[in-house]
């Protein structure tokens, strides 16, 4: 070490009489242990200046310039830090232990290139690099703490924040994260409290200025949305809440509610495939978000799309086991196994409510529709697709005209468990006892391809 290098002789301060080197040697010491003990108390600020004092006073020692470039990295100032590095190896060339800070220059410069390409986990990785040098640096924790709130780990974000606060309470930095973790995890009213805070720290603020801009037009459109649904004015709501998704793609949480909201107003609005999309949105946005797959499931079973429904519900009913859940799982379930059954309402026509007589009007139109004698002539194609048609109207009759049967049709109950095989009924039959037994009807030609009905 060159601890007894030659010091420069300096001008007193009251007047033009030199010191001797031993008492600038000394006063160059007691500078350097008054640095020293702010140093441990890590009050960096008053370190620096005491061995500036000391480097004042003596400035050919290696080890107060070594000292200054270790208070300079704490304090962030790594290119002053490396000119005092690099001055007291030239003193004393065995004093390299502060080779370490052109790495983090390095570090700070990736970090800076990758922030702009928004890869915020490599950032984070050269902050974490970067303080394991400099562990005190606030502006490496700043920026470590805005990427990992960019990430989506606000605990870890809102942490690192925090202990900056406890020593600065004004640090308009931080102030600005604890509100971006609050604006991302949708407490918009909190975050603007905070932001607003940062601003009067930091009045040129722009990030704080951007991010309270954000926050308080996000708040006011979805607002205003929410106040367009509820008094049913879903056109207005849906281009409201419209907007509100182009204030800031980054607000991963806001949006998904968003997303969803607007789904819920295209369900209002009939437009279920459009409902159907936004709540996927949103569930790409926010996996635990029950109330979009809830939405979503809904009108899936309005589309009569009952695997997804059933796939929703379960996602639904895994996540929050409660009773209603279960019970529309339970429903799904029954839907899907009836969908896998012959539509008997479908086949005839009729609302799954028609009244009685509309199940014997539409039975009348299709089975006089699909009736065998009339597709005599037609192919032989033709002819047997019609007969299967018949005889499926004739099965649907048979169960929605009998309340018993079309009770049980309608719970879901297998109706070949309940003895009522239909595999065995004659289709014929039906149609005679309804048009009134043999002899009470036929089809008779009036020429090619025209047939009159006639009643006996």
């Amino acid at each position: 070490m060159a601890a007894a290098a030659e010091c420069d002789v300096v001008m007193a301060a009251t007047g033009p009489e030199l010191l001797d080197d031993e008492e600038a040697k000394r006063e160059a010491e007691s500078f350097k242990e008054q640095g020293n003990a702010y140093y441990a108390k890590k009050d960096y600020n008053e370190a620096y200046n005491y061995y500036t004092k000391a480097i004042d006073m003596c400035p050919k020692n290696a080890s107060y310039y070594g000292n200054r470039a270790a208070t300079l990295m704490m304090l962030g100032r790594f290119r002053e830090a490396l000119g005092d590095a690099q001055q007291s190896v030239r003193l004393d060339d065995s004093f390299v232990r502060f080779k370490n800070a052109n790495a983090v220059i390095e570090y700070e410069k990736i970090a800076e290139t990758d922030f702009e390409k928004r890869d915020f986990r490599k950032v984070v990785f050269c902050m974490d690099r970067a303080l394991e040098f400099a562990p005190a640096c606030h502006r490496f924790k700043i920026l470590k703490a805005e990427c990992l709130a960019m990430l989506g780990r606000y605990p870890e974000a809102q942490s690192v924040a925090s202990d900056i606060l406890r020593m600065d309470s004004t640090n308009a930095d931080a102030l600005y994260v604890r509100g971006l973790c609050l604006y991302y995890e949708d407490c918009i009213e909190k975050a603007v409290q905070f932001f607003v805070q940062a601003l009067r720290m930091a009045p040129d603020h722009e990030k704080a200025c951007i991010a309270c801009r954000n926050a308080k037009a996000l708040k006011a459109k979805k607002e205003d949305g929410n106040k367009a649904f509820k008094e049913g004015n879903y056109k207005l709501a849906y281009e409201l809440y419209t907007e509100a998704l182009g204030i800031d793609p980054n607000n991963i949480k806001t949006n998904a509610k968003l997303y969803c909201n607007r789904g819920t107003v295209n369900s209002k609005l009939r437009k279920l495939d459009d409902a159907i999309e936004d709540c996927t949105h949103a569930v790409k946005l926010d996996d635990t978000y029950i109330k979009a797959y809830l939405r979503r499931a809904q009108c899936y079973m309005d589309t009569e799309q009952y695997e997804e429904a059933v796939r929703d519900y379960e996602k639904v009913y895994q996540t929050e086991k409660t009773k209603e859940h279960k019970q529309l799982l339970k429903n799904a379930q029954l839907e899907l196994k009836k969908s896998k059954r012959k539509d008997y309402y479908k086949i005839l026509g009729v609302d799954k409510n028609a009244s009685e007589d509309e199940i014997k009007k539409a039975y009348r139109k299709r089975a006089l529709m699909h009736h065998p004698d009339r597709h005599s002539g037609a192919s032989a194609e033709v002819q047997k697709e019609e007969e299967k048609k018949f005889k499926e109207v004739g099965e649907a009759f048979t169960i929605l005209s009998d309340p018993k049967k079309k009770t049980r049709y309608d719970s879901g109950q297998d109706l070949d468990e309940e003895g009522m095989n239909m595999g065995d009924f004659d289709a014929n039959n039906i149609f005679k006892a309804f048009f009134g037994g043999p002899g009470g009807f036929s089809f008779e030609a009036s020429g090619p391809g025209n047939f009159f009905f006639q009643f006996g």
